[in-house]
């Protein structure tokens, strides 16, 4: 409850620096870029290393692709009902099936499941969300953009190697198989726990609220498929295949966050219904904090 706290009083901050005009209009940027280079990085060598490697782990990605795959279908499917623009069914393609996955889902996986559980969401982020976001965010982005570039399997490549936590994740799985001293943790640990407020601050200096009256339809729809179908489907196949303990439950936990920030911002840069999707990453994340709360209570 203590972290939950502290991730509102963060946001909170931030929406309320977002309004002081002597701070840098940049500043989120520099949060993110210090969290995708450092503290992200320090989260994954701090964990993954004496994580316990199972099949279970390859279980956790599958399921993520499998929920891309389902609600990819059902945008496809209600974009003919309900006859969306090209535009708004670019948004809802990129930002439906990636969740927010890392900046919210792990500080939230820590404050629901313990310290220990966020490896389990490293790999649904890693395996799942991130190499989805460098492959088919970038295809989706070159089929529906302005600005139409050639989609290149090397060019994302590129991206999904260079990339720090990535980096950080093949590292620390070697580091698996090394005993680790102490003051390998106790270096990385402060850098780790700075990954929550730097994020949140940055989320809340970045939240725009204003909602198109022209565009209700695919924003409720848009945000009831990505946080109540997309985990309700994982809870049932979990259900379904048997499956228990913490793993499976924070795999139902991850599935139920909000549209992905990154996702948001480049759908933004790509001119696909900037305001529907700024409007869904925001009320996504402001809505998170009543469905994962009663969500946790569902799966304890």
């Amino acid at each position: 409850m203590n972290t939950i706290l502290l991730i509102i009083l963060f946001m909170s901050l931030g929406a309320m620096l977002q309004r002081l005009e002597w701070i840098p209009s940049k500043t989120p940027q520099l949060l993110n870029s210090f969290v995708i280079y450092i503290s992200y990085p320090a989260l994954v060598l701090l964990t993954v290393p004496v994580m316990e490697f199972n099949t279970n782990l390859l279980g956790i990605a599958a399921i993520h692709w499998l929920v891309l795959l389902v609600s990819v279908s059902l945008v496809l499917l209600l974009s003919k009902l309900f006859k969306w623009e090209n535009n708004v069914l670019g948004a809802l393609l990129l930002i439906v099936p990636l969740g927010n996955t890392s900046f919210l889902g792990f500080p939230m996986v820590q404050a629901f499941f313990g310290e220990q559980a966020v490896s389990y969401a490293l790999i649904y982020d890693q395996l799942g969300s991130f190499l989805a976001l460098a492959i088919y965010g970038s295809f989706i982005l070159v089929l529906f953009s302005n600005h139409q570039e050639q989609f290149s399997i090397v060019t994302v490549l590129k991206k999904v190697v260079v990339f720090p936590p990535f980096i950080a994740m093949i590292c620390s799985t070697l580091l698996h198989f090394v005993n680790l001293p102490n003051i390998y943790f106790e270096v990385l640990k402060p850098f780790a726990l700075s990954l929550i407020p730097l994020v949140m601050i940055a989320v809340g200096m970045q939240l725009k609220l204003k909602v198109n009256v022209n565009q209700l339809n695919p924003f409720i729809v848009g945000l009831t498929l990505k946080m109540i179908a997309a985990p309700l489907f994982v809870m049932l196949l979990v259900f379904a295949l048997d499956l228990t303990g913490v793993i499976f439950q924070v795999t139902v936990f991850e599935a139920a966050m909000p549209p992905m920030i990154t996702a948001g911002v480049l759908a933004i840069q790509a001119n696909l219904a900037p305001r529907l999707t700024a409007a869904m990453v925001a009320y996504g994340i402001l809505l998170s904090f009543l469905t994962l709360p009663l969500l946790h209570y569902i799966l304890r």
